[in-house]
């Protein structure tokens, strides 16, 4: 793996849909991506306080309770305690910080509900101790959708190298970071080969996964060539790091005794809530939604690797479903043609045409033709054929284009907002539309005469009524939204063109967001707000 870079702490990233977070929270990730807010203050006063915690996270005298007789998920979490080094000043004061945070316990077990069993079943497997079933709270919260301004996406927070290299694809169809299987396993392979590299010691190998395994391999030698101890707690490591390993320590004590610490965790029965469901093609997320009998928003939610309207030509085809809807799906699925399965249109490349009279032919971008069908550049030959997309399944209703009049229902401004007119892209949907513009699906539907499960066609434009400030959402505080705001620190040799090709946005909307007139130049440390789109990121 390369060496991982230390990103400054201050300013380093706020992301969007965080209600109820701590402000010392971290979305950190593999190779030393880190993201850090300032940790609030603890009094000194505040005495070291014996939890009364065995390395396996029990009250000293309580035994094992039989594996197959744990209810709550929870529980068999503690159970599987197995790291040691509670007992440190530093998770002392983690442990103050985030015992102080009432609710935010109940919203990120709530996130984490889903997941959390497949992770416990992965790590049990593998003979890993299940402190790190709560790595994710400390990496993101366990927002699937969290993104980093060190382009770190996913619950695990994988940066793109690092993600590549434990085999984690991103395209424009899927990015397997945020894909919640995949990246699970990848995690775990990362930890494991951590933790080999380190010989058995879990706290550097959590170190080496939040800093990068040069880093802390260099700490260690710069200790020894000192006479001084290579352990953990006695290594000069960055501040984001110092912190982080004790949160996890801190956050796996409150989740042993919650009750005794005024903290409160949504029940999680032990039993999965979702199973995955694997197909042989490509499928529609809106029919697989439809035969599913679940909204949109939830089949993204649960599946957020995602990028598009459907899976992948190429795979993965897997799907994770609420449990209960498996057997109607499966059901529906059977009695559905497979040629229904996807809408797309085979085109056959005549002599002489160009990718720009083809995407016009069929109202779709030139960018969405190379993208689909892995073109690089320009160039196609006479007689290949390229796959065109279709956005939204077929149906026996025609949709309207571009221009058409849709009752005059776009015309009702919403008070301190205006008017905008957005083009229908390959990809699109209601949802993805009002997600980016931070708008309801249905109104966004209604401004334009439509239903939110109508068909939308490439190239229509739709009026949307959004708010002049932000030019784009904040994303409304779900945990699910596939816009996250970003505080961008300027570095030396930045430029506005090179920062908003490095996040998929436009220069125009950083100059807005940030009150930027022609002609300023940037600064080194610099604080650029930003709103990126985390499933426009993939193929960068």
């Amino acid at each position: 793996m390369s060496n991982a870079r230390y990103w400054p702490l201050a300013a380093a990233l706020v992301l969007a849909g965080c209600a109820g977070l701590p402000e010392h929270e971290t979305a950190g990730g593999p190779d030393g991506i880190t993201r850090d807010a300032q940790t609030p203050s603890v009094s000194v006063d505040t005495p070291v306080r014996d939890h009364g915690l065995t390395p396996r996270g029990r009250a000293e005298g309580v035994s094992d309770p039989d594996a197959a007789e744990v209810t709550d998920l929870w529980e068999r979490v503690r159970n599987g305690y197995a790291i040691p080094g509670h007992d440190n000043e530093r998770v002392e004061e983690q442990f103050r910080a985030y015992a102080g945070y009432g609710d935010y316990w109940m919203t990120v077990s709530e996130r984490a509900r889903p997941y959390l069993h497949h992770i416990v079943e992965q790590l049990e497997a593998r003979d890993m101790p299940q402190e790190l079933a709560l790595l994710p709270m400390v990496e993101s919260a366990y927002r699937p959708f969290a993104y980093s301004h060190g382009r770190a996406a996913g619950i695990w927070q994988f940066i793109p190298a690092t993600g590549r290299h434990y085999g984690l694809e991103q395209n424009w169809w899927y990015d397997g970071r945020r894909d919640v299987i995949a990246a699970t396993d990848a995690a775990l392979n990362y930890l494991q080969h951590l933790n080999e590299l380190f010989e058995g010691d879990w706290l550097l190998a959590l170190a080496a996964y939040n800093a990068g395994q040069g880093t802390v391999s260099r700490a260690m030698e710069r200790n020894r060539q000192a006479g001084k101890p290579t352990d953990y707690w006695s290594l000069d490591l960055p501040r984001e790091t110092m912190n982080y390993v004790p949160r996890l320590l801190a956050i796996s004590e409150l989740v042993a005794d919650p009750g005794a610490h005024g903290v409160e965790l949504a029940s999680i029965p032990n039993e999965p809530t979702v199973e995955v469901v694997e197909l042989d093609q490509q499928l529609d997320l809106a029919l697989a939604a439809e035969l599913a009998g679940i909204d949109m928003e939830t089949l993204y939610r649960l599946n957020p690797g995602y990028n598009r309207w459907a899976t992948g030509p190429s795979g993965p085809h897997r799907l994770l479903l609420p449990r209960d809807r498996v057997a109607a799906f499966r059901q529906g699925l059977a009695e559905t043609p497979r040629r229904g399965w996807m809408r797309w249109q085979r085109h056959r490349i005549a002599r002489g045409e160009t990718l720009g009279e083809i995407a016009n032919r069929y109202h779709v971008t030139v960018a969405a033709l190379q993208e689909a069908n892995d073109v690089q550049g320009h160039m196609i030959r006479a007689g290949d054929h390229l796959l065109v997309p279709m956005a939204g399944r077929p149906s026996g209703e025609s949709t309207l284009t571009a221009g058409s009049n849709r009752g005059g229902s776009g015309n009702r401004a919403r008070e301190g907002s205006s008017r905008r007119n957005y083009v229908v892209r390959a990809g699109d949907s209601f949802w993805s539309i009002a997600q980016r513009f931070g708008v309801g699906m249905r109104e966004l539907a209604r401004w334009n005469g439509m239903a939110p499960d109508e068909t939308l066609a490439i190239g229509e434009q739709l009026t949307v009524w959004s708010d002049d400030r932000a030019g784009l959402a904040t994303a409304g505080g779900t945990p699910g939204d596939r816009l996250q705001s970003v505080t961008y620190s300027v570095r030396e040799g930045d430029s506005l063109h090179r920062i908003a090709r490095r996040f998929n946005v436009s220069v125009s909307d950083l100059r807005r967001w940030n009150g930027l007139r022609e002609g300023v130049y940037l600064q080194p440390g610099q604080a650029l707000r930003m709103q990126v789109d985390v499933t426009a990121q993939s193929n960068l």
